[in-house]
Protein backbone atom coordinates (compact mmCIF):
# COMPACT_ATOMS: atom_id res chain seq x y z
CA UNK A 1 0.00 0.00 0.00
CA UNK A 2 1.45 3.80 -0.65
CA UNK A 3 2.00 6.24 2.27
CA UNK A 4 -0.61 8.38 0.06
CA UNK A 5 -3.44 6.11 0.60
CA UNK A 6 -2.31 4.92 4.27
CA UNK A 7 -2.79 8.51 5.18
CA UNK A 8 -5.99 9.00 3.09
CA UNK A 9 -7.20 6.01 4.89
CA UNK A 10 -6.43 5.30 7.72
CA UNK A 11 -8.94 4.84 10.86
CA UNK A 12 -8.88 7.12 13.66
CA UNK A 13 -6.11 7.06 15.86
CA UNK A 14 -8.14 8.34 19.05
CA UNK A 15 -12.00 6.83 18.78
CA UNK A 16 -13.69 3.51 18.67
CA UNK A 17 -13.61 0.67 15.98
CA UNK A 18 -16.25 2.44 13.77
CA UNK A 19 -14.19 6.23 13.43
CA UNK A 20 -11.82 6.79 10.30
CA UNK A 21 -9.16 8.69 10.02
CA UNK A 22 -9.56 12.06 8.71
CA UNK A 23 -7.46 13.27 5.56
CA UNK A 24 -4.11 14.59 6.02
CA UNK A 25 -3.74 17.45 3.67
CA UNK A 26 -0.24 18.25 3.77
CA UNK A 27 0.79 14.58 3.82
CA UNK A 28 3.45 14.48 6.98
CA UNK A 29 4.27 12.59 9.90
CA UNK A 30 3.30 14.14 12.82
CA UNK A 31 5.09 13.70 15.70
CA UNK A 32 4.59 15.09 19.42
CA UNK A 33 7.48 16.56 21.14
CA UNK A 34 6.70 17.24 24.83
CA UNK A 35 9.49 18.62 26.72
CA UNK A 36 9.57 22.06 28.85
CA UNK A 37 13.53 23.12 27.92
CA UNK A 38 12.68 25.12 24.70
CA UNK A 39 16.18 23.92 23.93
CA UNK A 40 15.37 20.77 23.70
CA UNK A 41 12.30 21.62 21.04
CA UNK A 42 15.21 24.00 19.07
CA UNK A 43 18.05 21.05 18.90
CA UNK A 44 15.30 18.35 18.04
CA UNK A 45 14.13 20.74 15.36
CA UNK A 46 17.28 21.42 14.19
CA UNK A 47 18.10 17.98 13.73
CA UNK A 48 15.33 16.32 12.44
CA UNK A 49 14.77 18.98 9.87
CA UNK A 50 15.35 17.00 6.88
CA UNK A 51 14.36 13.69 7.82
CA UNK A 52 12.15 11.99 5.54
CA UNK A 53 10.38 8.79 6.28
CA UNK A 54 8.93 6.70 2.96
CA UNK A 55 9.03 10.10 1.02
CA UNK A 56 7.55 11.95 3.57
CA UNK A 57 8.65 14.52 5.84
CA UNK A 58 7.87 14.94 9.39
CA UNK A 59 5.93 18.04 11.11
CA UNK A 60 7.10 18.91 14.81
CA UNK A 61 4.74 20.03 17.21
CA UNK A 62 5.44 21.36 20.65
CA UNK A 63 3.90 21.13 24.29
CA UNK A 64 6.57 22.59 27.03
CA UNK A 65 4.26 20.57 29.55
CA UNK A 66 2.26 17.46 30.49
CA UNK A 67 -1.36 19.07 30.12
CA UNK A 68 -0.57 20.82 27.35
CA UNK A 69 0.84 17.71 25.90
CA UNK A 70 -2.58 15.90 27.26
CA UNK A 71 -4.87 18.84 25.45
CA UNK A 72 -2.95 18.37 21.85
CA UNK A 73 -3.40 14.44 22.12
CA UNK A 74 -6.82 14.81 22.69
CA UNK A 75 -7.82 17.06 20.18
CA UNK A 76 -5.98 15.58 17.46
CA UNK A 77 -6.00 12.17 15.51
CA UNK A 78 -3.26 11.84 13.80
CA UNK A 79 0.07 11.90 16.00
CA UNK A 80 1.96 9.12 15.10
CA UNK A 81 5.04 9.24 17.39
CA UNK A 82 5.20 11.29 20.75
CA UNK A 83 8.47 11.83 22.30
CA UNK A 84 7.27 12.83 26.12
CA UNK A 85 9.69 14.43 28.83
CA UNK A 86 9.36 12.32 32.12
CA UNK A 87 9.87 15.54 34.24
CA UNK A 88 8.27 18.53 33.22
CA UNK A 89 5.56 20.35 35.62
CA UNK A 90 6.21 17.81 38.04
CA UNK A 91 8.38 14.42 38.61
CA UNK A 92 6.08 12.13 36.86
CA UNK A 93 4.27 14.38 34.20
CA UNK A 94 5.35 12.58 30.86
CA UNK A 95 4.14 9.11 32.70
CA UNK A 96 1.20 10.33 33.52
CA UNK A 97 0.43 11.85 30.01
CA UNK A 98 1.51 8.07 28.50
CA UNK A 99 -0.73 7.12 30.86
CA UNK A 100 -3.33 9.48 29.96
CA UNK A 101 -3.31 8.59 26.14
CA UNK A 102 -2.89 4.84 26.31
CA UNK A 103 -6.29 4.28 29.20
CA UNK A 104 -8.55 7.58 28.97
CA UNK A 105 -7.82 8.49 24.74
CA UNK A 106 -7.98 4.50 24.54
CA UNK A 107 -5.38 5.19 21.56
CA UNK A 108 -3.32 2.10 21.08
CA UNK A 109 -1.40 3.59 17.29
CA UNK A 110 0.70 6.36 18.40
CA UNK A 111 3.98 5.33 19.10
CA UNK A 112 4.95 6.74 22.53
CA UNK A 113 8.90 7.06 23.84
CA UNK A 114 9.81 9.01 26.74
CA UNK A 115 13.10 10.60 26.76
CA UNK A 116 14.49 11.54 30.17
CA UNK A 117 17.34 13.38 31.59
CA UNK A 118 17.45 12.13 35.36
CA UNK A 119 17.42 8.29 34.95
CA UNK A 120 17.13 7.42 38.19
CA UNK A 121 13.74 9.14 39.08
CA UNK A 122 12.08 6.61 36.89
CA UNK A 123 14.04 3.74 36.07
CA UNK A 124 13.76 2.03 33.02
CA UNK A 125 13.09 -1.31 33.83
CA UNK A 126 10.46 -0.27 36.17
CA UNK A 127 8.56 2.18 33.29
CA UNK A 128 8.69 -0.15 30.79
CA UNK A 129 7.00 -2.99 32.97
CA UNK A 130 4.58 -0.47 34.13
CA UNK A 131 3.62 1.96 31.37
CA UNK A 132 2.91 1.19 27.84
CA UNK A 133 5.44 2.68 26.18
CA UNK A 134 7.89 1.88 23.11
CA UNK A 135 10.68 2.93 23.94
CA UNK A 136 12.64 4.43 26.71
CA UNK A 137 15.28 6.81 26.47
CA UNK A 138 17.98 8.85 28.11
CA UNK A 139 18.71 12.17 26.64
CA UNK A 140 22.42 12.17 26.51
CA UNK A 141 21.93 9.14 24.26
CA UNK A 142 20.21 10.57 21.54
CA UNK A 143 22.55 11.27 19.30
CA UNK A 144 21.59 12.11 15.57
CA UNK A 145 22.77 8.75 14.70
CA UNK A 146 20.09 7.23 17.25
CA UNK A 147 17.54 9.61 16.93
CA UNK A 148 16.98 9.20 13.47
CA UNK A 149 17.33 5.57 13.92
CA UNK A 150 14.35 5.99 16.74
CA UNK A 151 12.30 7.65 14.36
CA UNK A 152 12.67 5.29 11.60
CA UNK A 153 11.70 2.50 14.08
CA UNK A 154 8.96 4.06 15.53
CA UNK A 155 7.42 6.00 12.29
CA UNK A 156 7.66 1.99 10.44
CA UNK A 157 5.70 0.17 13.52
CA UNK A 158 3.34 3.32 13.09
CA UNK A 159 2.45 2.21 9.59
CA UNK A 160 2.71 -1.20 9.66
CA UNK A 161 -0.02 -1.15 12.97
CA UNK A 162 -2.04 1.28 11.03
CA UNK A 163 -2.33 -0.75 7.30
CA UNK A 164 -2.56 -4.14 9.85
CA UNK A 165 -6.15 -2.36 11.33
CA UNK A 166 -7.01 -0.80 8.26
CA UNK A 167 -7.10 -4.82 6.45
CA UNK A 168 -8.66 -5.56 9.28
CA UNK A 169 -11.67 -2.54 9.20
CA UNK A 170 -11.69 -3.19 5.15
CA UNK A 171 -12.83 -6.91 5.98
CA UNK A 172 -15.03 -6.50 8.42
CA UNK A 173 -16.43 -3.82 5.99
CA UNK A 174 -16.36 -6.72 3.54
CA UNK A 175 -18.08 -9.00 5.57
CA UNK A 176 -20.78 -6.68 6.59
CA UNK A 177 -21.30 -5.72 2.77
CA UNK A 178 -21.69 -9.03 1.85
CA UNK A 179 -24.27 -9.84 4.71
CA UNK A 180 -26.16 -7.23 3.35
CA UNK A 181 -26.08 -8.44 -0.32
CA UNK A 182 -26.64 -11.93 1.16
CA UNK A 183 -30.05 -11.06 2.62
CA UNK A 184 -31.51 -9.19 -0.54
CA UNK A 185 -34.77 -10.93 -1.17
CA UNK A 186 -35.00 -10.19 -4.96
CA UNK A 187 -32.90 -9.41 -7.88
CA UNK A 188 -33.31 -5.94 -7.60
CA UNK A 189 -32.89 -5.65 -4.16
CA UNK A 190 -30.00 -7.27 -4.23
CA UNK A 191 -28.36 -5.51 -7.13
CA UNK A 192 -29.20 -2.26 -5.55
CA UNK A 193 -27.40 -3.64 -2.44
CA UNK A 194 -24.67 -4.30 -4.34
CA UNK A 195 -23.67 -0.66 -5.76
CA UNK A 196 -24.57 0.98 -2.01
CA UNK A 197 -21.89 -1.40 -0.67
CA UNK A 198 -19.49 -0.92 -3.00
CA UNK A 199 -20.24 2.75 -2.41
CA UNK A 200 -19.58 2.34 1.12
CA UNK A 201 -17.15 0.25 0.94
CA UNK A 202 -14.87 2.46 -1.53
CA UNK A 203 -16.19 5.80 -0.26
CA UNK A 204 -17.24 6.88 -3.79
CA UNK A 205 -20.58 8.78 -2.62
CA UNK A 206 -20.32 11.02 -5.32
CA UNK A 207 -18.72 8.19 -8.38
CA UNK A 208 -20.99 6.77 -10.62
CA UNK A 209 -21.69 2.83 -10.75
CA UNK A 210 -22.78 0.75 -13.02
CA UNK A 211 -24.33 -3.13 -12.51
CA UNK A 212 -24.68 -5.28 -15.40
CA UNK A 213 -25.01 -9.22 -15.64
CA UNK A 214 -24.63 -11.22 -18.95
CA UNK A 215 -26.74 -14.15 -19.81
CA UNK A 216 -23.21 -16.86 -20.22
CA UNK A 217 -23.56 -18.66 -23.43
CA UNK A 218 -20.45 -19.91 -25.09
CA UNK A 219 -21.80 -20.27 -28.50
CA UNK A 220 -22.63 -16.17 -28.78
CA UNK A 221 -20.31 -13.52 -29.44
CA UNK A 222 -19.88 -10.52 -27.15
CA UNK A 223 -21.45 -8.22 -29.48
CA UNK A 224 -24.52 -10.69 -29.41
CA UNK A 225 -25.06 -11.70 -25.84
CA UNK A 226 -27.81 -9.92 -23.96
CA UNK A 227 -27.20 -7.31 -21.05
CA UNK A 228 -29.73 -7.34 -18.07
CA UNK A 229 -28.83 -4.02 -16.18
CA UNK A 230 -29.69 -4.64 -12.72
CA UNK A 231 -28.74 -1.51 -10.96
CA UNK A 232 -27.31 1.93 -12.37
CA UNK A 233 -26.87 5.38 -10.16
CA UNK A 234 -25.29 8.41 -11.23
CA UNK A 235 -23.95 8.88 -14.52
CA UNK A 236 -25.11 5.73 -15.46
CA UNK A 237 -28.53 5.32 -14.52
CA UNK A 238 -30.05 6.26 -17.74
CA UNK A 239 -28.65 2.55 -18.70
CA UNK A 240 -31.77 0.98 -17.14
CA UNK A 241 -33.17 -0.40 -20.59
CA UNK A 242 -29.90 -1.03 -21.92
CA UNK A 243 -29.96 -4.55 -23.62
CA UNK A 244 -26.81 -5.01 -25.69
CA UNK A 245 -23.17 -3.84 -25.56
CA UNK A 246 -23.51 -1.24 -28.07
CA UNK A 247 -26.02 0.88 -26.26
CA UNK A 248 -23.55 1.57 -23.38
CA UNK A 249 -20.96 4.65 -23.41
CA UNK A 250 -17.61 4.31 -25.34
CA UNK A 251 -15.75 3.64 -22.12
CA UNK A 252 -17.73 1.21 -20.82
CA UNK A 253 -18.41 -1.02 -24.25
CA UNK A 254 -14.44 -1.06 -24.62
CA UNK A 255 -14.24 -2.12 -20.29
CA UNK A 256 -16.46 -4.99 -20.72
CA UNK A 257 -15.39 -6.09 -23.87
CA UNK A 258 -11.37 -6.42 -22.26
CA UNK A 259 -12.74 -8.38 -19.16
CA UNK A 260 -15.19 -10.72 -21.17
CA UNK A 261 -12.00 -11.46 -23.41
CA UNK A 262 -9.89 -12.16 -20.43
CA UNK A 263 -11.91 -13.50 -18.08
CA UNK A 264 -10.74 -11.32 -15.37
CA UNK A 265 -11.21 -7.47 -13.75
CA UNK A 266 -9.40 -4.68 -15.23
CA UNK A 267 -8.17 -1.72 -13.07
CA UNK A 268 -8.26 1.72 -14.96
CA UNK A 269 -7.16 5.18 -13.71
CA UNK A 270 -10.28 6.40 -13.09
CA UNK A 271 -13.08 3.46 -13.22
CA UNK A 272 -12.96 -0.39 -12.56
CA UNK A 273 -14.70 -3.01 -14.58
CA UNK A 274 -15.14 -6.12 -12.45
CA UNK A 275 -15.09 -9.32 -14.02
CA UNK A 276 -17.32 -12.51 -12.01
CA UNK A 277 -17.47 -16.10 -13.05
CA UNK A 278 -19.09 -19.13 -10.67
CA UNK A 279 -18.17 -22.94 -11.46
CA UNK A 280 -21.42 -23.26 -12.90
CA UNK A 281 -20.90 -20.78 -16.06
CA UNK A 282 -22.66 -17.81 -14.87
CA UNK A 283 -21.24 -14.10 -15.67
CA UNK A 284 -21.40 -10.74 -14.40
CA UNK A 285 -20.35 -7.38 -14.36
CA UNK A 286 -19.31 -4.38 -12.85
CA UNK A 287 -18.92 -0.71 -13.80
CA UNK A 288 -17.52 1.73 -11.10
CA UNK A 289 -15.80 4.95 -11.41
CA UNK A 290 -14.02 6.77 -8.75
CA UNK A 291 -12.17 10.22 -8.48
CA UNK A 292 -9.21 8.61 -6.77
CA UNK A 293 -6.83 5.70 -7.49
CA UNK A 294 -7.69 2.38 -5.96
CA UNK A 295 -5.08 1.15 -3.45
CA UNK A 296 -3.99 -2.21 -3.35
CA UNK A 297 -6.27 -2.77 -0.15
CA UNK A 298 -9.34 -1.30 -1.94
CA UNK A 299 -8.47 -3.83 -4.89
CA UNK A 300 -8.10 -6.86 -2.56
CA UNK A 301 -11.49 -5.85 -1.16
CA UNK A 302 -13.17 -5.46 -4.14
CA UNK A 303 -11.88 -8.37 -4.95
CA UNK A 304 -13.28 -10.54 -2.02
CA UNK A 305 -16.87 -9.15 -2.23
CA UNK A 306 -16.98 -9.66 -5.61
CA UNK A 307 -16.44 -13.02 -4.85
CA UNK A 308 -19.40 -12.96 -2.77
CA UNK A 309 -21.56 -11.12 -4.96
CA UNK A 310 -21.07 -13.70 -7.84
CA UNK A 311 -22.48 -16.61 -5.42
CA UNK A 312 -25.13 -14.65 -4.29
CA UNK A 313 -26.19 -14.01 -7.51
CA UNK A 314 -26.19 -17.20 -8.76
CA UNK A 315 -28.24 -18.62 -5.87
CA UNK A 316 -30.61 -15.46 -6.36
CA UNK A 317 -30.95 -16.76 -10.10
CA UNK A 318 -31.48 -20.13 -8.94
CA UNK A 319 -34.11 -19.36 -6.17
CA UNK A 320 -36.07 -17.18 -9.13
CA UNK A 321 -36.12 -19.96 -11.48
CA UNK A 322 -37.86 -22.38 -8.75
CA UNK A 323 -39.87 -19.32 -7.64
CA UNK A 324 -40.96 -18.77 -11.16
CA UNK A 325 -41.68 -22.22 -11.84
CA UNK A 326 -43.37 -22.85 -8.70
CA UNK A 327 -45.72 -19.90 -9.66
CA UNK A 328 -46.31 -21.68 -13.26
CA UNK A 329 -47.10 -24.29 -12.09
CA UNK A 330 -49.76 -23.07 -9.33
CA UNK A 331 -51.01 -21.05 -12.29
CA UNK A 332 -51.52 -23.85 -14.64
CA UNK A 333 -52.95 -25.95 -11.77
CA UNK A 334 -55.36 -23.20 -11.29
CA UNK A 335 -55.80 -22.72 -14.74
CA UNK A 336 -56.75 -26.50 -15.35
CA UNK A 337 -59.49 -26.68 -12.81
CA UNK A 338 -60.79 -23.55 -14.07
CA UNK A 339 -61.22 -25.34 -17.83
CA UNK A 340 -62.29 -28.58 -16.30
CA UNK A 341 -65.19 -26.20 -15.36
CA UNK A 342 -65.41 -25.10 -18.42
CA UNK A 343 -64.23 -21.79 -17.59
CA UNK A 344 -61.56 -20.51 -19.75
CA UNK A 345 -61.01 -17.02 -18.63
CA UNK A 346 -58.16 -15.93 -16.56
CA UNK A 347 -59.81 -16.16 -12.71
CA UNK A 348 -57.00 -17.09 -10.97
CA UNK A 349 -54.77 -14.83 -11.97
CA UNK A 350 -57.45 -12.04 -10.95
CA UNK A 351 -57.84 -14.06 -7.70
CA UNK A 352 -54.32 -13.62 -7.33
CA UNK A 353 -53.79 -10.01 -8.23
CA UNK A 354 -56.51 -8.98 -6.43
CA UNK A 355 -55.94 -10.44 -3.14
CA UNK A 356 -52.34 -8.93 -3.09
CA UNK A 357 -53.73 -5.32 -3.50
CA UNK A 358 -56.12 -6.16 -0.68
CA UNK A 359 -53.48 -7.85 1.38
CA UNK A 360 -51.06 -4.83 1.11
CA UNK A 361 -53.74 -2.59 1.75
CA UNK A 362 -54.62 -4.81 5.12
CA UNK A 363 -51.18 -3.69 6.23
CA UNK A 364 -49.96 -6.84 5.68
CA UNK A 365 -45.96 -7.03 4.98
CA UNK A 366 -44.39 -7.33 1.34
CA UNK A 367 -43.61 -10.57 1.83
CA UNK A 368 -46.96 -11.99 3.54
CA UNK A 369 -49.28 -10.19 0.53
CA UNK A 370 -46.44 -11.71 -1.98
CA UNK A 371 -47.11 -15.10 -0.42
CA UNK A 372 -50.58 -14.83 -0.36
CA UNK A 373 -50.63 -13.85 -4.55
CA UNK A 374 -49.10 -17.19 -4.92
CA UNK A 375 -51.05 -19.82 -2.97
CA UNK A 376 -54.44 -18.47 -3.63
CA UNK A 377 -54.82 -19.43 -7.27
CA UNK A 378 -55.07 -22.53 -5.85
CA UNK A 379 -58.87 -21.74 -3.42
CA UNK A 380 -60.72 -24.23 -5.77
CA UNK A 381 -57.80 -27.12 -6.41
CA UNK A 382 -60.59 -29.55 -4.76
CA UNK A 383 -62.94 -29.32 -7.76
CA UNK A 384 -60.78 -32.17 -9.08
CA UNK A 385 -62.72 -34.41 -6.82
CA UNK A 386 -66.32 -33.13 -7.84
CA UNK A 387 -68.60 -35.11 -10.59
CA UNK A 388 -68.61 -33.17 -14.06
CA UNK A 389 -72.58 -33.56 -13.51
CA UNK A 390 -72.35 -31.51 -10.55
CA UNK A 391 -69.54 -29.21 -11.18
CA UNK A 392 -70.71 -28.44 -15.14
CA UNK A 393 -74.61 -28.17 -14.10
CA UNK A 394 -75.95 -24.79 -15.75
CA UNK A 395 -79.30 -25.01 -13.46
CA UNK A 396 -79.55 -24.86 -9.10
CA UNK A 397 -78.02 -28.12 -7.24
CA UNK A 398 -80.38 -30.17 -5.48
CA UNK A 399 -79.68 -30.45 -1.34
CA UNK A 400 -77.63 -33.52 -2.66
CA UNK A 401 -76.10 -31.89 -5.15
CA UNK A 402 -74.77 -29.07 -3.16
CA UNK A 403 -73.40 -31.05 -0.36
CA UNK A 404 -71.00 -32.74 -2.59
CA UNK A 405 -70.17 -29.76 -4.05
CA UNK A 406 -69.19 -28.31 -0.55
CA UNK A 407 -66.61 -30.33 -0.25
CA UNK A 408 -64.46 -29.49 -2.87
CA UNK A 409 -63.21 -26.86 -0.10
CA UNK A 410 -61.56 -30.14 2.33
CA UNK A 411 -60.99 -31.80 -0.81
CA UNK A 412 -58.34 -29.42 -1.78
CA UNK A 413 -57.18 -28.45 1.67
CA UNK A 414 -56.34 -32.34 2.44
CA UNK A 415 -54.47 -32.06 -1.43
CA UNK A 416 -52.15 -29.36 -0.32
CA UNK A 417 -51.75 -30.09 3.67
CA UNK A 418 -49.63 -33.11 2.20
CA UNK A 419 -46.75 -30.19 1.08
CA UNK A 420 -43.92 -28.97 3.52
CA UNK A 421 -43.76 -26.09 0.87
CA UNK A 422 -44.82 -22.59 2.26
CA UNK A 423 -46.90 -21.89 -0.70
CA UNK A 424 -48.56 -25.25 -0.81
CA UNK A 425 -49.20 -24.86 2.97
CA UNK A 426 -50.73 -21.22 2.92
CA UNK A 427 -53.13 -23.17 -0.26
CA UNK A 428 -53.86 -25.27 1.82
CA UNK A 429 -55.34 -22.74 4.41
CA UNK A 430 -56.92 -20.80 1.56
CA UNK A 431 -58.52 -23.89 -0.47
CA UNK A 432 -60.38 -24.90 3.18
CA UNK A 433 -60.99 -21.36 4.06
CA UNK A 434 -62.06 -19.33 1.54
CA UNK A 435 -65.75 -20.37 1.81
CA UNK A 436 -66.19 -19.45 5.34
CA UNK A 437 -68.22 -16.48 6.72
CA UNK A 438 -67.20 -13.79 8.74
CA UNK A 439 -70.31 -14.31 11.05
CA UNK A 440 -70.22 -18.24 11.13
CA UNK A 441 -72.59 -19.60 8.62
CA UNK A 442 -69.74 -20.61 6.36
CA UNK A 443 -68.36 -23.96 4.85
CA UNK A 444 -66.43 -26.18 5.93
CA UNK A 445 -66.77 -25.92 9.51
CA UNK A 446 -68.40 -22.83 10.18
CA UNK A 447 -65.39 -20.96 11.14
CA UNK A 448 -66.32 -17.01 12.39
CA UNK A 449 -64.68 -13.84 12.38
CA UNK A 450 -60.42 -13.99 13.07
CA UNK A 451 -60.86 -17.61 14.01
CA UNK A 452 -60.60 -17.51 9.90
CA UNK A 453 -56.93 -17.04 8.59
CA UNK A 454 -56.63 -13.78 7.45
CA UNK A 455 -55.41 -15.05 3.94
CA UNK A 456 -58.58 -16.84 4.01
CA UNK A 457 -60.45 -14.24 4.24
CA UNK A 458 -58.81 -11.95 1.72
CA UNK A 459 -59.43 -15.17 -0.84
CA UNK A 460 -62.89 -15.09 -0.33
CA UNK A 461 -63.21 -11.75 -1.06
CA UNK A 462 -61.30 -11.51 -4.13
CA UNK A 463 -62.99 -14.57 -5.70
CA UNK A 464 -66.54 -13.33 -4.74
CA UNK A 465 -65.41 -10.08 -6.72
CA UNK A 466 -64.37 -11.85 -9.16
CA UNK A 467 -67.04 -14.56 -9.85
CA UNK A 468 -69.66 -12.38 -9.84
CA UNK A 469 -67.89 -10.10 -12.66
CA UNK A 470 -67.36 -13.41 -14.69
CA UNK A 471 -69.29 -15.43 -17.08
CA UNK A 472 -70.31 -18.89 -15.86
CA UNK A 473 -72.15 -22.12 -16.97
CA UNK A 474 -75.51 -20.90 -14.57
CA UNK A 475 -75.24 -17.48 -14.86
CA UNK A 476 -73.74 -13.89 -16.60
CA UNK A 477 -71.58 -11.76 -15.78
CA UNK A 478 -73.09 -8.88 -13.37
CA UNK A 479 -72.04 -5.25 -13.50
CA UNK A 480 -69.52 -3.48 -11.35
CA UNK A 481 -72.51 -1.51 -9.54
CA UNK A 482 -74.27 -4.49 -9.00
CA UNK A 483 -70.72 -6.46 -7.37
CA UNK A 484 -70.55 -3.35 -5.16
CA UNK A 485 -73.55 -3.27 -3.65
CA UNK A 486 -74.10 -6.84 -2.77
CA UNK A 487 -70.19 -6.99 -1.04
CA UNK A 488 -71.59 -3.77 0.56
CA UNK A 489 -74.57 -5.67 1.92
CA UNK A 490 -72.29 -8.63 3.41
CA UNK A 491 -70.13 -6.42 4.90
CA UNK A 492 -70.05 -8.06 8.50
CA UNK A 493 -72.32 -11.28 7.16
CA UNK A 494 -70.13 -13.52 4.38
CA UNK A 495 -66.63 -10.82 4.50
CA UNK A 496 -65.12 -8.78 7.19
CA UNK A 497 -65.39 -5.54 7.25
CA UNK A 498 -62.40 -4.14 7.42
CA UNK A 499 -61.49 -5.55 3.62
CA UNK A 500 -65.13 -4.60 2.59
CA UNK A 501 -64.11 -0.87 3.30
CA UNK A 502 -60.38 -1.59 1.64
CA UNK A 503 -62.49 -3.07 -1.18
CA UNK A 504 -64.74 0.50 -1.55
CA UNK A 505 -61.62 2.38 -0.88
CA UNK A 506 -59.76 0.41 -3.88
CA UNK A 507 -62.31 -0.37 -6.41
CA UNK A 508 -60.85 1.57 -9.16
CA UNK A 509 -57.27 -0.36 -8.63
CA UNK A 510 -59.77 -3.76 -8.76
CA UNK A 511 -61.44 -2.76 -11.72
CA UNK A 512 -58.15 -2.04 -13.39
CA UNK A 513 -57.36 -5.64 -12.68
CA UNK A 514 -59.87 -6.98 -14.14
CA UNK A 515 -59.41 -4.99 -17.12
CA UNK A 516 -55.53 -5.91 -17.20
CA UNK A 517 -56.55 -10.39 -17.41
CA UNK A 518 -60.00 -10.26 -19.54
CA UNK A 519 -61.46 -13.67 -19.92
CA UNK A 520 -60.74 -15.47 -23.35
CA UNK A 521 -63.57 -17.06 -23.89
Amino acid sequence: MSDQALFNDDEHLLGGDDEQLPLIADQTWKVLIADDEPDVHKVTQMVLHNFSFDGLKLELISAYSGQEAKDIMSSRDDIALAMLDVVMEDEHAGLEVARYIREDLKNRYTRLVLRTGQPGQAPESEVIRNYDINDYKDKTELTTTKLNTLLYATLRSYRDICTLNQNRKGLEGVIKASTEVFSSGTLTKFASAVLSQITNLLGLEQSALYCSSITHDTQLNIETRTFRILAATGDMETSHTVTSLEELPEQVQKGFREVLADHKSHYHEDYYIGYFSTQKGSESLLYVTFHHELSELDKQLLEIYAANVAVTYENLLMRDDIQETQKELVYMLGEAVEQRSKETGAHVKRVAQISQLLASAYGLSEQEAELIKLASPLHDVGKVGIPDSILNKPGKHTPEEWKIMQTHAMIGEEILAKSDKRILQLGSIIAGQHHEKWNGNGYPRGLKGEEIHIAGRITALADVFDALGSKRCYKDAWPIEKIITIIKEERGEQFEPKLVDLFEENIDALVAIRAKFPDNY
